[in-house]
């Protein structure tokens, strides 16, 4: 006996099962989080408090938090994996702003840290949860 699969295992969800509802909260708390960064980033830097009268193009920042998206909405786990890799570099941007700005650009800052520990703790639970259904569940068998 082969402990070692011969083939990947596909840790998608069929589309014919519900997830669990603590998998399903995790994934809408990783979305809600996603776009509140995209939304922030946005508001932040072209009208709230830009770096300059008028808006910057530090804008183009939320351009990365784009593209994991779709990958969310699909469901996929291997985004939620390196999401949770990605945000760090928007949480580093949020703390040293939020240290170092004035107001109001320090409350956003703040708020940006806050989504961001709300995406991590999403795609790490997301993950972890989902690792645990699969098993739980065996393994998926072929639907005719």
């Amino acid at each position: 006996m082969n402990p070692i699969p011969s083939e990947p295992v596909d840790f998608s969800t069929p589309p014919d099962a519900q997830p669990a509802a603590h998998v399903a909260f995790t994934r809408t708390l990783a979305v809600a989080s996603l776009l509140g960064l995209i939304g922030l980033g946005l508001a932040w830097e072209l009208w709230l408090a830009p770096l300059r009268p008028g808006g910057t193009w530090w804008a183009i920042k939320v351009l990365p938090l784009c593209l994991p998206l779709a990958g969310l909405l699909k469901n996929r786990m291997y985004t939620y994996r390196w999401v949770s890799l990605l945000i760090w570099i928007y949480f580093t941007e949020g703390v040293v702003r939020a240290w170092g700005d004035k107001w109001p650009s320090n409350l956003l800052a703040g708020i940006q840290v806050l989504l961001c520990v709300s995406l991590f703790v999403a795609c790490a639970l997301h993950v972890r949860l989902r690792l645990k259904d699969a098993k739980a569940r065996g393994p998926l068998q072929e639907v005719a």
